[in-house]
C-alpha cells in the first residue's frame, strides 16, 4: 500500500512508521516539527526513521527527504494547515491510505493557547478531508481520543457513550473532528476510522506526558507533580501495543452494511483495558529507575480527568486487537532507553 502518515514526527506516528515500513509499505510521511515540545526530541525520532542527519537548519518546508534506512520511506516537511501545499502532495501521489495522527496535543496548553488548536485540529483536519475527497482516496484513519469522553462518569468508556461534555478545548476539537469525518463519509463515500487513543507510554515518549516528567524529576532529585494527590487512574497502554493496534486499523476494511446508517465510519477505542492507579504507576517508575521520587501531591488541573478506562472490546472483536505489554514490562524498556546516550532529555 502506498500511505500518506501524518505526524510522522510524534510519538505515535514514529513508531507507526517504522512498522509499515518494516513490513514494506511504501511511506510519505509528513510533519510541521512545531516547538509545542522540544524539536530536538523530534529531528531525534527522525533521524531514527531517515538514518541520516536532521537538524533544524536542515530540514527546509516542502523538500522531500529519503530515508538511507528504509527505501520505501520518505519525509516532507509539510504542516496540514497549508492547503496548497498539501493538495500538492495528494496530487503528486496516489494514496491507498491516509493516517492522520498530525495535531496539536496537551489538553493543559489547550487552555492557555485555544488558537493554534482551532487551526491545526480543525482546519488542518478540514484540509485533510478535502484532499481525500478530491483525489478519491478510499480510506483515511485519524486520531481521536479519549479526552472525548470528558466528564463521563460511567467507566468502562464505550464508544456507545454519549460524548457531549468536555473539560477541554482539545476534547472539543477531537470530537469536531469525528463528527466532521462522519459527515464526509456519508456524502463522498470513503472509509473512515477514527482511533480514540488512551494513555500511552514507552521509548521516544513525549517530554510533556507522566512518564518522562517523572524519570527526569527522579534524574534531577527534583519533586514529581502528584496531581489530584495521587488519586487517578490511567489506562496506560505500551507504544508498540498502540502502533499495532493503528495498523491494524490501517489494514481493516469496514462493511459499510454494518455501520450504523450504512455510513462507512467506524470509531475504536484504544488502549489496555487495565486501568493503573497513578501511584502504582509511580512506584513502578521507581523500581526501574532504582531510586524513591521526590513527590509534590497536588490538587486537580483544570482539564484532566479523574479515570480514563478504555473498553476495548469492538477493536478486539472487529480487528482482533490484542495489547500483551505488561506495564512493569513497558516501563522497564521505557526506562532501558531513556538511560541510553541517543535520548535526548
Amino acid at each position: 500500500m502506498k500511505i500518506l502518515l501524518t505526524g510522522i514526527a510524534g510519538f505515535i506516528g514514529s513508531r507507526v512508521a517504522q512498522m509499515l515500513a518494516q513490513r514494506g509499505d511504501a511511506i510519505v510521511g509528513v510533519d510541521n516539527i512545531n516547538d509545542y515540545y522540544d524539536v530536538r526530541l523530534k529531528y531525534a525520532r527522525l533521524r531514527e526513521l531517515l538514518g541520516v542527519s536532521s537538524d533544524e537548519n536542515e530540514m527546509v518546508f516542502g523538500k522531500e527527504y529519503q530515508s538511507s534506512t528504509f527505501a520505501n520511506l520518505t519525509f516532507i516537511r509539510l504542516s496540514i494547515d497549508d492547503k496548497p501545499s498539501l493538495d500538492t502532495l495528494f496530487e503528486k501521489h496516489h494514496f491507498d491510505v491516509v493516517v492522520n495522527l498530525a495535531a496539536q496535543a496537551g489538553v493543559r496548553y489547550s487552555i492557555t493557547h485555544p488558537y493554534t488548536y482551532m487551526q491545526s485540529n480543525l482546519v488542518g483536519f478540514l484540509n485533510i478531508l478535502e484532499a481525500c475527497r478530491n483525489n478519491n482516496v478510499p480510506k483515511l484513519v485519524f486520531a481521536s481520543s479519549s479526552s472525548v469522553y470528558g466528564m463521563n462518569e460511567k467507566v468502562p468508556y464505550s464508544e456507545e457513550d454519549k460524548v457531549d461534555s468536555p473539560v477541554s478545548l482539545y476534547a472539543a476539537s477531537k470530537k469536531s473532528n469525528e463528527l466532521m469525518a462522519h459527515c464526509y463519509s456519508k456524502l463522498y463515500g470513503f472509509q473512515t476510522i477514527g482511533l480514540r487513543y488512551f494513555t500511552v507510554y514507552g521509548p521516544w515518549g513525549r517530554p510533556d506526558m507522566s512518564p518522562m516528567l517523572f524519570a527526569n524529576a527522579m534524574r534531577d532529585d527534583k519533586p514529581i507533580k502528584v496531581f489530584n494527590n495521587g488519586d487517578m487512574i490511567r489506562d496506560f497502554t505500551y507504544i508498540d501495543d498502540i502502533a499495532e493496534g493503528t495498523i491494524r486499523a490501517i489494514d481493516h476494511t469496514l462493511d459499510s452494511k454494518a455501520c450504523e446508517h450504512e455510513v462507512p465510519y467506524k470509531i475504536y477505542n484504544i488502549g489496555c483495558s487495565h486501568p493503573v492507579k497513578l501511584m502504582d504507576f509511580i512506584s513502578e517508575m521507581e523500581q526501574a529507575y532504582g531510586k524513591e521520587a521526590k513527590k509534590e501531591f497536588l490538587p486537580m488541573q483544570a482539564g484532566d480527568v479523574y479515570q480514563t478506562n478504555a473498553d476495548c472490546s469492538a477493536l478486539e472483536r472487529d480487528m482482533n486487537y490484542h495489547p500483551h505489554v505488561t506495564l512493569h514490562e513497558g516501563i522497564g524498556k521505557f526506562m532501558e532507553w531513556y538511560k541510553r546516550e541517543k535520548n535526548i532529555r
